[in-house]
C-alpha cells in the first residue's frame, strides 16, 4: 500500500515524459511532415509499378528505385517547368488581357443555345441579362476579380523556389522509401498488431487500399480527363493550353472538374468570332463531360473495396480540413474508422447470435 503513491508519481511522469518526446519529435520533423506524406502515399499508391520495373531489370533494387526516381522527377518538373516558363513568359500578356477585359463586350448567345433542353432557356436569359449591362457597370463588376487573379498569380510566382524545394524534398524521401519499403510495410503492420491485433493489421492494410483507390480513382481520373480537355483546346486553338491543362488537372482532382474551364474557353471563342472553333469545342467538352463520372467508380473499386461514398466524402472533407495532402489523409482516416466501425458491429451480431442459440438450445 506504501508503494501505491510512488508508483502513481512514476507512472505520471512517464507518461508526461513520453507526450513531451512525442510532441518534442513532431516539432523537430513538421518541416518535412508534409514531404513525407506525400512520399508515404506516392510510394503506397506506385509499389506495384516499381516491382514490375524491378521484375523488369535483373530484380536489381536499385536500378528500380534508379529509374522511379527519375520518372517521378519528370512527372513533377517536367509539367513545373512547362508551366512556370509559359506563366512568366507570358505574365505581362496575361495581365493585358484580363485587365482589357474589363471593357469587353459580351456578344449576343448564339441562337443554338436557347435549344438545349431543361437548362437552355435560362442560360439564354443569364447570357442576354449579362451582355446587357454597359461597359462601366460590367468594368465594376470584374474589375475586383481581375485584380486578385493577378495578385494571386504574382503571390504564386513567388513562392516557386519553396515549392521547388518541396518537389524535390518529397522526391528524395520517396526514393528512401523505395529502396525499404518492405520494412516499413512490416514496421506499420506490426504498429498496428501491437494496438489492436489482427485488427489494426486489418486496418493498416486497408489503408493502404485506401490510399491506391484514391491514387487511381481520383488522381489517375483527373489525369485523363484533363488531358482529354487539353487536347480538345489544341484542336480548338486556345491560347495557354497547356497552361490550362495544368489548371484543370489541378481543378479535376480537387472534385471541380475541367468544364467550367472548358465553358469559359468557349465562351472566348464565341466572343472573339471563331465560332466553329467554339462550336467544336463544346461538342468535345459535353463528350468528355461524363468521362470522370464513368472512370472514377471503376478505378476506386479497382484499387480499394471500399464503398464509393466514403472514398468521395474522405476527399472533398480532407481537402476542406487538410488542403491538398487531405486528398489521400482523409479516404484513409475515414477507410480505417469504416473497418474497425462495421467489424465492432459484426463482432456484435456474432456475439448475440451465439448468446441466442446457446438459450435456445439449453
Amino acid at each position: 500500500m506504501k508503494d501505491r503513491p510512488s508508483d502513481l508519481t512514476r507512472d505520471t511522469l512517464a507518461v508526461v515524459f513520453l507526450f513531451a518526446l512525442i510532441a518534442a519529435s513532431v516539432w523537430i520533423l513538421l518541416p518535412f511532415l508534409g514531404a513525407v506524406i506525400w512520399a508515404t502515399m506516392i510510394v503506397v499508391s506506385t509499389w506495384p509499378i516499381l516491382l514490375m520495373v524491378e521484375r523488369r531489370l535483373w530484380r536489381k533494387r536499385w536500378l528500380a528505385v534508379t529509374f522511379m526516381t527519375l520518372l517521378l522527377l519528370a512527372v513533377f518538373l517536367v509539367p513545373f517547368a512547362i508551366g512556370i516558363t509559359a506563366l512568366v513568359e507570358n505574365f505581362a500578356e496575361i495581365a493585358n488581357w484580363t485587365t482589357s477585359l474589363s471593357s469587353f463586350k459580351l456578344p449576343s448567345p448564339p441562337y443554338w443555345l436557347g435549344k438545349i433542353p431543361v437548362v437552355g432557356p435560362r442560360m439564354t436569359a443569364s447570357w442576354q441579362q449579362f451582355a446587357a449591362l454597359s461597359r462601366e457597370e460590367m468594368a465594376a463588376r470584374v474589375s475586383p476579380y481581375l485584380g486578385g487573379i493577378i495578385r494571386w498569380i504574382a503571390g504564386q510566382i513567388g513562392s516557386l523556389g519553396l515549392l521547388l524545394a518541396q518537389i524535390l524534398l518529397t522526391v528524395i524521401v520517396a526514393a528512401v522509401f523505395y529502396a525499404g519499403g518492405e520494412s516499413a510495410a512490416e514496421m506499420a503492420m506490426s504498429f498496428g498488431r501491437r494496438l489492436a491485433g489482427d485488427r489494426g493489421e486489418q486496418a493498416m492494410h486497408l489503408a493502404g487500399q485506401a490510399i491506391r483507390g484514391v491514387a487511381l480513382g481520383v488522381v489517375l481520373t483527373a489525369l485523363v480527363h484533363a488531358a482529354l480537355a487539353g487536347i480538345g483546346l489544341v484542336i480548338a486553338g486556345v491560347p495557354f493550353a497547356i497552361l490550362l491543362t495544368l489548371v484543370m488537372f489541378i481543378s479535376a482532382v480537387v472534385q471541380v472538374g475541367v468544364i467550367p474551364i472548358m465553358l469559359c474557353a468557349v465562351i472566348w471563342l464565341y466572343a472573339t468570332g471563331n465560332s466553329t472553333s467554339g462550336t467544336v469545342l463544346l461538342v468535345w467538352s459535353i463528350v468528355i463531360a461524363p468521362v470522370d463520372n464513368v472512370l472514377r467508380p471503376i478505378l476506386i473499386k479497382k484499387g480499394a473495396d471500399l464503398p464509393l461514398l466514403l472514398i468521395f466524402a474522405g476527399v472533398i472533407g480532407g481537402l476542406i480540413s487538410f488542403g491538398m495532402v487531405g486528398l489521400f489523409v482523409g479516404p484513409v482516416v475515414l477507410a480505417v474508422a469504416y473497418t474497425l466501425f462495421t467489424a465492432w458491429i459484426d463482432e456484435g451480431a456474432t456475439t448475440a447470435r451465439t448468446e441466442k442459440a446457446s438459450g435456445s438450445g439449453s
